[in-house]
């Protein structure tokens, strides 16, 4: 429409009015500063008025700029009921979601978010999304996202891929795992530096969980652990691994909460603050370019799978 700023040159006029700053609104928008200041500047231009006064502290909306952030934050949300109804439209004609996710949120946290996003959809008398689960390492699950493959994609790894929006969902803890017998198991703790220096079984490169162990190494002793006894493909096999007593291993508490209740693995204390991951969703685009059933099934992974608390607002 002729004389009105675009939806994108809108989106960082509200954003810099409400945080008071450029920057913030660039990083809001996923543009460079430069590139924000550029717009905005642009759009004084086109509409003629001063909207904003520059201070060293960031900006400040003049009393114009004031009154066309509101409304522009109206045209927004009408933009954004357009997008979702576009997008409520498209899942009519196709409700299949295909989700990748690495081994230990595949095996330990999507199928309770799976349960719970089909009694959401059932309460609410909708038609329940077919989900399709690609099971992978979190560099795998990456590039899946990346090529289309894949419509969301979780991964565990403190490493997060750049050019792909992200949000974490949750945190989980590495454990330190041996065969009942071991000889750590008769300490009260063992220290990283041991670990570290340890010839461990260990998942191959790409896995969240090895770069988590790795990273977390490098950052708290300023070195590399040395290279693992034995690489494994799967948190299955290294758990068969080490409770045949070939070597120790670092692993999600989640993948081993059974064997260790069983007396098939014995946890070890680690001295020192737990390794902790955060577990992140990925997605092409923006928040925005979320349909409305990767949102909810965003909403229930953040909820953990809970069937009784309410969805989170939209972003």
């Amino acid at each position: 429409m002729q004389g009105v700023p675009d939806i994108d040159a809108l989106q960082l006029l509200s954003a810099a009015v409400r945080y008071g700053s450029i920057s913030a609104a660039a990083r809001e928008s996923g543009v460079t500063q430069q590139t924000a200041s550029a717009r905005l500047r642009s759009v004084e231009r086109q509409l003629e008025m001063e909207l904003f006064r520059r201070t060293p502290r960031g900006v400040v909306p003049t009393p114009a700029g004031e009154t066309l952030a509101s409304w522009a934050e109206d045209v927004l949300a009408g933009a954004e009921r357009f997008r979702a109804g576009v997008e409520t439209l498209r899942d009519e004609r196709s409700r299949e979601l295909t989700v990748a996710a690495s081994q230990t949120v595949a095996a330990h946290m999507v199928p309770s978010w799976l349960v719970a996003l089909r009694v959401r959809q059932v309460r609410a008398g909708r038609a329940p999304t077919a989900v399709r689960l690609l099971t992978a390492n979190s560099v795998e699950v990456e590039e899946l996202v990346r090529s289309g493959s894949a419509d969301l994609g979780f991964i565990e790894s403190p490493l997060l891929p750049a050019g792909l929006s992200q949000t974490s969902v949750r945190t989980d803890a590495l454990v330190l795992v041996v065969a009942p017998g071991h000889p750590w198991t008769a300490r009260a703790e063992v220290t990283m530096a041991e670990v570290a220096d340890a010839e461990l079984v260990a998942r191959e490169e790409g896995s969240g969980t090895r770069e988590t162990w790795e990273t977390a190494v490098r950052a708290r002793l300023g070195r590399d652990v040395v290279p693992p006894a034995v690489v494994l493909p799967t948190s299955a096999a290294v758990r068969s691994a080490v409770a045949e007593g070939l070597a120790p291993a670092l692993l999600s508490e989640l993948a081993v909460a059974d064997d260790v209740r069983l007396g098939r693995l014995a946890e070890v204390s680690m001295s020192g603050p737990p390794v902790v991951r955060p577990i992140s969703a990925l997605w092409r685009g923006k928040a925005r370019d979320l349909t409305p059933t990767n949102r909810e099934l965003l909403d229930v992974a953040v909820d953990g799978g809970a069937l009784t608390r309410p969805p989170l607002p939209p972003a």
